[in-house]
């Protein structure tokens, strides 16, 4: 392949993907708006139409937001490579280090993580300070979130910084077959995450209490019980110091699982209600979806590696996007940068993927709990998370993790 050839087909590929999701977002903003005046049937006795219209418009200006998103990422993708910077970044800290090596590798590398956040900033400030706050969510304070952005930076230094340094060096020093070195480490990586985040790193972003004793604690150990379920303790998460949305989850691995409820879902919900969507939860457990993913990010990894090694050795490949250096940090910048541009089509296999573990997990808390509880506790979660109920169908068959409403609403209650 020439190096004008794989431009084109890199250009042709990011144009197609581009418009493709402009289409999609505005389809799906119109297909919610078309449908904004009448609540569904059948959610019509438990969802007002003020909460239903508060939902399409939340819907709507989020969709703004998304389109703005993908033209920005889509123009910085292409200043990146066809544009040289990354080829200009490249140059311009070997002039600093003069050295080389790992460590103008890393620099390199961390300095377009440090330009795509701030290319990200003012999109993720209008979000949270204007559009959340506009429909009664956000709680975020402007020194909380510079807080939370430090906080960031520095575990991204602390943490991203040595696992850069430790990739680049299996890519220089274990020859053709790095590849499965990287692979490796890169699983053992995020494994280690999985067991140190709930007691290391989310509590340096939130505070974690023991869920109270009483009748609600007692409730759901009951409800552990029955499910043979483990975990190394009952918390509850100030999420209401960022956001009103509610949410349950269960996080950790092995013996350091913990269950998690935020607080804003503990106020929303009645006990029953809460009791059945921590048993979906437990259901995702019970189902092995956390094991299942980990098993296909370790295929997807190991051939994403497999073809940047392939790619290593085709100058048309670094030349194609833009870059006259060959390095190992090169190779890895352009890939992460070309990835997404050749995968976006995907995307529709992994969202069904992930809405078939939800029915899943949904049988397992109907089979532990009253089908009534969950139909009810989501209701409630989609009318105060202003969650449309009306979806465009190609929208969410391309994007949603979790089913349309009505369609789980309805599955639930065939059950």
């Amino acid at each position: 392949m020439t190096n004008s050839s794989f431009s084109l087909i890199f250009v042709f590929f990011l144009a197609a993907t581009t418009a493709f999701k402009l289409w999609l977002a505005t389809r799906h903003a119109r297909h919610v708006h078309k449908h904004r005046a009448q609540v569904p049937a059948d959610f019509a006795e438990a969802i007002s139409l003020s909460a239903h219209q508060k939902a399409a418009d939340y819907t709507v200006a989020r969709s703004v937001i998304s389109r703005a998103d993908v033209i920005i990422s889509a123009l910085w993708v292409l200043i990146l490579t066809l544009g040289g910077v990354l080829q200009w970044l490249h140059e311009a800290w070997a002039d600093v280090l003069q050295t080389g090596g790992i460590a103008h590798g890393v620099a390199f590398l961390a300095s377009i993580g440090v330009l795509g956040w701030l290319v990200d900033l003012p999109l993720s400030i209008y979000r949270t300070f204007f559009v959340e706050a506009r429909f009664g969510f956000n709680k975020m304070t402007p020194t909380l979130f510079a807080s939370d952005a430090a906080k960031t930076a520095v575990l991204a230094a602390i943490i991203g910084l040595p696992v850069l340094a430790a990739v680049l060096w299996l890519m220089n020093a274990m020859g053709t077959l790095w590849w499965l070195w990287v692979w490796a480490f890169w699983m053992g990586f995020n494994l280690l995450v999985l067991l140190i985040y709930p007691t290391f790193i989310a509590p340096m972003f939130n505070k974690f209490s023991p869920l109270e004793d009483g009748p609600m604690r007692q409730r759901i150990e009951a409800l552990l019980t029955r499910c043979g379920f483990r975990s190394s303790g009952l918390f509850v998460m100030d999420g209401s110091r960022r956001s009103a949305h509610g949410n349950a989850y269960f996080t950790g691995f092995g013996n350091s699982k913990r269950i998690v409820f935020f607080d804003t879902l503990l106020d929303k919900l009645d006990p029953p209600e809460i009791e059945a969507v921590l048993a979906h939860e437990l259901g995702h457990f019970r189902c092995r979806h956390v094991v299942k993913r980990l098993a296909l990010m370790a295929v997807v990894t190991l051939a994403m590696l497999w073809i940047l090694n392939q790619l290593m050795q085709a100058p048309w490949f670094f030349a194609g996007l833009g870059a006259s250096a060959t390095t190992t940090a090169m190779a890895l910048a352009l890939f992460m940068t070309a990835l997404p541009v050749f995968t976006y089509a995907l995307s529709p296999l992994m969202s069904a993927w992930s809405r078939k573990h939800e029915f899943e997990a949904d049988a397992y808390a109907v089979a532990r709990t009253g089908k009534e509880d969950l139909v009810n506790a989501l209701v409630k979660l989609y009318r105060d998370n202003a969650a449309t109920l009306t979806p465009d169908p190609l929208y969410s068959n391309f994007y949603d993790s979790h089913p349309p409403a009505a369609i789980r609403i309805e599955r639930l209650r065939a059950a």
